[in-house]
């Protein structure tokens, strides 16, 4: 379900197989090492039944600095991650793989991400400010209360980040409402609905519920039952 991070895997194993949410039956793109934008939709994925790999989360900032590209070009898509990381991508994975054990992996991890921080600029002032003020409220903040303490205009902002974080401030900060609910509810087995809803930020019932539908496919009430044991996330039904 979408959330305020971009997700880097990188596989030792089998293929995940990303399904078409339009059509799931279909076969699906086949992928082993790949990068996943910020989206406004939900993505379903399939695998065999055994997963061998290292996963990355990004803030859109920390990719936007990682990769060194604009992250309009990875929001609302899965791209290889040799497509956005070079011949750079095959060598990186080859040696986790053959790493002897789990710290020599993060290691190799933590010096690569300082490496790519070093040689690209960071995301602009403004861009990184905005970004923290929207995911320390969880996307409550009125994007034009929002622009008013920046000194710019919604259009200024808006391209800025679309560029720099992918997507517009305001399908962000419904982004990180949403993702302030489910993880609500992926912890808290006694809050009711309305009371969660109400502290995420959502004062109509119906926008509630539509962008439920629109970000998980579900309705809120659907999600509960999917819910796993002691917090553990939701099943795919």
């Amino acid at each position: 379900m979408p959330s305020g991070g971009v997700v880097l895997i990188i596989s030792f194993g089998p293929p995940i197989r990303i399904l078409d949410t339009a059509n799931p039956t279909a076969p699906g793109e086949r992928s082993t090492s790949f990068v996943a934008g910020l989206d406004d939709a939900f993505t379903l994925t399939e695998h065999d039944g055994d997963q061998y790999g290292v996963q990355v989360d990004f803030t859109p900032l920390g990719a936007f600095q990682f990769f060194g590209l604009p992250m309009s070009a990875l929001a609302r898509r899965v791209v290889e991650f040799d497509d956005v990381f070079g011949s750079e991508a095959a060598r990186l994975s080859e040696r986790l793989y053959e790493s002897a054990s789990w710290d020599e992996r993060f290691a190799i991890l933590d010096a690569t991400i300082e490496a790519q921080l070093r040689k690209h600029l960071p995301a602009s002032p403004d861009v990184a400010w905005a970004w923290r003020r929207l995911t320390e409220n969880g996307g409550r903040l009125p994007i034009g209360a929002l622009t008013e303490e920046l000194g710019c205009s919604r259009r200024h902002l808006s391209t800025r980040f679309r560029e720099q974080v992918g997507i517009s401030p305001k399908t962000l900060a419904r982004i990180l409402r949403f993702d302030r609910v489910v993880r609500r509810l992926s912890q808290d087995a006694g809050g009711r609905l309305i009371e969660i809803a109400h502290g995420a930020g959502y004062y109509d019932q119906a926008h509630f519920n539509r962008d439920f539908r629109r970000f998980a496919g579900v309705t809120p009430s659907e999600l509960l039952t999917l819910r796993l044991p002691d917090g553990g996330g939701f099943s795919s039904g």
